[in-house]
C-alpha cells in the first residue's frame, strides 16, 4: 500500500503499530521518496516493547494528523476502522476491509451497525475482491456507491526472475507449496502425491507453522512426521517471503489444493497471485472467482485427491497443457501488480481530488465559489453533490428540507446571505422560496424533473429571478417551453448522471439470457409489457429469464389505494402465477443501492414504459455492459440511440434472440458501455455542472 501510494504521487505516512525489531520490511520504505515512517513507539507515545492497542490507536493518529492533517488515512482493520469513525479523521478514510462476515448468516446487528458507521465515515472503502465487494454492497447498503477495488499486490524481490517458459524436461515434476499447514488446506494430503502420481514427482513444502486442530488431536504430530519423513518430500522449513518466492520459482507447479468448505472464501489468494507473476502454473479449486481469474477451461481446476492426480499426470505428460496453465496464470497476475495498483489509485484520487477550474474561481473573484444546495430529497443528486464537495475550487453548504414544504426559514437565510449561487434540486416550493429572496447579482439555478412539471409550481415560478433551469433530457425541455412560457435561453439539458466506473464490473455466467426491470411501480412503467417479451422469448429458449429488482406496488400507499392500479397489478401477478411459459421464467429481487452487483447478472435491460423523463435504468444497464432494449415512448429517441428502440414487444424480443443467436451480444455490449460512457458517465456529467457553475454555458449531450 505505502509503495502504490507513493507510485501514485501522494506523501505517504507510515505510521506503525509495532515496535521495529527488524529492518527487514521497514528499511526499504525509509529510503523511497516522499515516504516518512512513524514509530510512536520510538517518539516514546508508547510503551517500547508493546504493540499499539486498538483502543489507542485512534488518540496516537488524531495526534500525528493534528500535526499536519492529512488528505486521507488508509486504514486496514473492521477494530481500528470502527473506532477511527467516531472521532477526527471520519470522512477522510480509505478502509480496507478484509476481516468482514462473509456469508449472509454470519451478519448480526453489532456486525450491520458497525459497517454502517465505518461506510459512513469512510470516503472510500477498499475490497480485495469483487465478490467482496458486491457481498458487502448487498448486506450493508451504506456501502454502495463507496466501495471500490484495491486487489492484492504482488512484487517480485530484488533480483528475481520469473520462471523460464517451457515445460519441465528429463527430471522430476517439482510441485510447491507455502504457508501453513492445516486440515483444510490439505498439505498432509499433498505429501502424498508423489506416492499416487504415475509421473515422478517432488512435493517442496516451505513453511514452519503446522495448525494444532482441536477436532483432530493426532493431526499436528501426523502432519510433522510426513513433513520430515514421507518419501518425495522436501521440506524447507520456514523463510522469509522472499527466501520462498525463489524457492517457488525453481519449481514447476504451485499447490493451492483445498477443502470445499474454502471456496466460499471471498478474498484472493496472494500465492495464487505471486505463482502467476512466477510463471508457476497453479493447483486450485474451481470457483467462480478462479474461472474469471483463469478461464472456465483452465486445466489445473480439481475438487479431490483423485482429481489432484489426474489433473497432474496429465501435464506432466503434455507441455503444451503445461504452457497453457503457465500462460494463463501469469496473465492472471498482470491486474495485480504494483504498477497496476498505483494507476488503480490514481484513478481514485482523481475522482476525489479533483483539479480546480481557474473559470470557477474567477467566477467568485479569486476565492472559492460558495455553492448551496437546497431541497427536500436529495438522492438523485448526491453524486453530484460528492463532487462539488471534492473541488477545492468550491464550499458547499446544504438547506435540507425536512419535507416537501417543511423548511427552517432561518437557515435558508443563512444560505442566502452566504452562497453566491443556489442550486433547487425540485422545482417545488424551495424554488418559490428562494426566487422571491435572492440577493441581487446571487445565481439561481433550479433542477426541474417530471414530477414538477405537472404541478403549479412551475407556473407560479418568477423565471425572472432564475438564472438557469435544468432539464434531463430535450424532451422534456421543449415538454418545459410548450407548458411554461419560459424563454428558451432559461432552459437548458444537463442529463442524469451514471456512475459508470463503479457499474462497469464483469458479468455472471449466463448473464447473456437474463433480461433485467428495475422498478415496476406506477402501472406506466408497463410490466406487463416486459412479461410479453419474456414469453415470446421463452417459447423458443427457456433459459430467458427476467429478473425484476423493485419494490413491490403495495409497498407504495400513493399508488396502492388507486383502485385502477390495483387492478393493474392484480392482473399482471395472475398472469405470473398462470402463464406456463412464465413459470420459473419471473424473479422478483430485493429493492435496494446495490443495482451495480445485481446487474453483473443482466445482459439485457428493459424500459417499456408509458412515458418517462430520462429513465436510468438502461443507462446504468449500458454502463454495466448490459444491452438497453426500449419501447419508443415519447423523447427516447433524444436520449438512446435508435439501434436500442423497437416498434413492439415483438420486434424487441426478435433482436434480443437474434443479438444471442449471432453472437452479437458482446460486441452489443461494449457499444453500449462506450456510447453511456461518452455522453451520460459520472464525470462528463460533473463536467457540464462545473461550467453551468463557471457562467459558461454547458452543451446538452447528444442522444445515445
Amino acid at each position: 500500500m505505502v509503495q502504490t501510494l507513493a507510485r501514485a504521487g501522494c506523501e505517504v505516512t507510515l505510521v506503525l503499530k509495532a515496535p521495529v525489531r527488524t529492518g527487514r520490511l521497514v528499511d526499504p520504505l525509509r529510503a523511497l521518496p516522499n515516504v516518512t515512517v512513524r514509530s510512536p513507539h520510538a517518539d516514546g507515545r508508547l510503551p517500547a516493547q508493546i504493540p499499539m492497542p486498538v483502543r489507542w490507536a485512534a488518540t496516537v493518529l488524531a495526534e500525528v494528523d493534528a500535526e499536519d492533517p492529512f488528505d486521507l488515512i488508509v486504514v486496514r482493520g473492521r477494530r481500528l476502522a470502527g473506532k477511527l469513525a467516531a472521532g477526527p479523521l471520519a470522512g477522510r478514510l480509505w478502509t480496507y476491509l478484509t476481516d468482514v462476515p462473509q456469508q449472509a448468516g454470519d451478519f448480526d446487528g453489532d456486525a450491520f451497525g458497525e459497517l454502517r458507521r465505518i461506510a459512513d465515515a469512510s470516503r472510500l472503502l477498499l475490497c480485495q475482491t469483487e465478490e467482496l465487494r458486491c457481498f458487502l454492497e448487498s448486506a450493508v447498503p451504506a456501502t454502495a456507491g463507496k466501495s471500490v477495488l484495491f486487489p492484492p499486490v504482488v512484487v517480485l524481490p530484488e533480483g528475481l526472475e520469473p520462471r523460464a517458459a517451457g515445460a519441465p524436461e528429463g527430471r522430476a515434476l517439482k510441485l510447491v507449496y507455502t504457508g501453513k499447514f492445516a486440515p483444510r488446506w490439505n498439505t498432509y494430503e499433498m505429501t502424498r502425491l508423489p506416492r499416487l502420481l504415475s509421473v515422478d514427482a517432488e512435493v517442496h513444502m516451505v513453511g514452519d507453522k503446522v495448525h494444532d486442530d482441536p477436532g483432530d488431536p493426532g493431526y499436528a504430530p501426523r502432519m510433522q512426521a510426513a513433513l520430515e519423513t514421507a518419501p518425495g518430500v522436501v521440506w524447507h522449513g520456514g523463510h522469509p517471503r522472499a527466501e520462498a518466492m525463489r524457492l517457488t520459482a525453481a519449481c514447476d507447479i504451485g499447490l493451492s489444493w483445498r477443502h470445499p468448505e474454502l471456496d466460499a472464501s471471498l478474498e484472493l489468494s496472494t500465492k495464487l497471485l505471486e505463482c502467476g507473476l512466477l510463471g508457476v502454473p497453479v493447483v486450485l479449486n474451481r470457483t467462480p472467482m478462479h474461472e474469471r481469474l483463469f478461464g472456465v477451461d483452465y486445466p489445473l481446476f480439481v475438487a479431490t485427491e483423485d482429481d489432484v492426480v489426474t489433473a497432474l499426470d496429465k501435464i506432466g505428460l503434455n507441455p503444451d497443457l503445461y504452457e497453457l496453465a503457465a500462460e494463463r496464470c501469469r496473465a492472471a497476475a498482470e491486474d495485480y501488480t504494483l504498477e497496476a495498483a498505483a494507476r488503480r489509485v490514481k484513478g481514485y484520487l482523481a475522482e476525489v481530488f479533483p483539479e480546480p477550474d481557474p473559470a470557477v474561481l474567477a467566477a467568485a473573484g479569486g476565492r472559492k465559489l460558495r455553492v448551496g444546495v437546497a431541497g427536500h430529497d436529495l438522492k438523485f443528486f448526491t453524486r453530484l453533490l460528492d463532487y462539488l464537495r471534492s473541488r477545492p475550487d468550491m464550499e458547499v453548504r446544504v438547506d435540507h428540507w425536512a419535507a416537501l414544504k417543511a423548511h427552517d426559514p432561518e437557515r435558508g437565510q443563512e444560505l442566502l446571505d452566504w452562497a453566491d449561487v443556489i442550486i433547487c434540486e425540485w422545482c417545488g416550493p424551495n424554488a418559490l422560496w428562494y426566487a422571491e429572496r435572492k440577493r441581487p447579482g446571487q445565481r439561481l439555478v433550479v433542477r426541474l424533473h417530471r414530477f414538477e412539471l405537472y404541478a403549479d409550481w412551475p407556473r407560479k415560478l418568477d423565471i425572472d429571478s432564475v438564472d438557469q433551469v435544468i432539464c434531463v433530457s430535450p424532451h422534456y425541455a421543449d415538454l418545459t417551453l410548450a407548458k411554461t412560457g419560459w424563454p428558451k435561453e432559461k432552459v437548458t439539458v444537463i442529463p442524469n448522471w451514471v456512475d459508470d466506473r463503479q457499474l462497469d464490473r464483469p458479468k455472471l455466467a449466463g448473464a447473456e439470457h437474463h433480461l433485467g426491470f428495475i422498478g415496476i411501480a406506477p402501472s406506466r412503467k408497463r410490466l406487463d409489457l416486459a412479461l410479453d417479451v419474456v414469453e415470446e422469448l421463452r417459447r423458443d429458449d427457456p433459459r430467458f429469464t427476467l429478473f425484476v429488482k423493485s419494490k413491490l406496488p403495495w409497498e407504495y400507499w400513493w399508488i396502492w389505494q388507486k383502485p385502477e392500479e390495483r387492478a393493474h397489478y392484480e392482473k399482471v401477478f395472475h398472469r405470473i402465477r398462470r402463464s406456463p411459459l412464465l413459470s420459473g421464467g419471473v424473479v422478483f429481487d430485493d429493492y435496494g443501492r446495490d443495482v451495480a452487483a445485481w446487474l453483473r447478472r443482466i445482459g439485457f435491460v428493459l424500459s417499456t414504459s408509458d412515458d418517462e423523463s430520462f429513465h436510468l435504468a438502461p443507462a446504468e444497464g449500458m454502463a454495466s455492459g448490459a444491452v438497453p432494449a426500449l419501447l419508443n415512448w415519447p423523447g427516447a429517441d433524444t436520449i438512446y440511440d435508435t439501434r436500442w428502440i423497437h416498434t413492439g414487444t415483438s420486434a424487441m424480443a426478435a433482436s434480443i434472440a437474434d443479438t444471442v443467436r449471432l453472437d452479437r451480444w458482446e460486441a452489443d455490449r461494449t457499444l453500449a458501455r462506450e456510447q453511456v460512457r461518452r455522453d451520460y458517465g459520472l464525470a462528463e456529467v460533473c463536467r457540464q455542472w462545473t461550467d453551468l457553475l463557471a457562467v459558461r454555458a454547458p452543451v446538452a449531450a447528444p442522444g445515445i
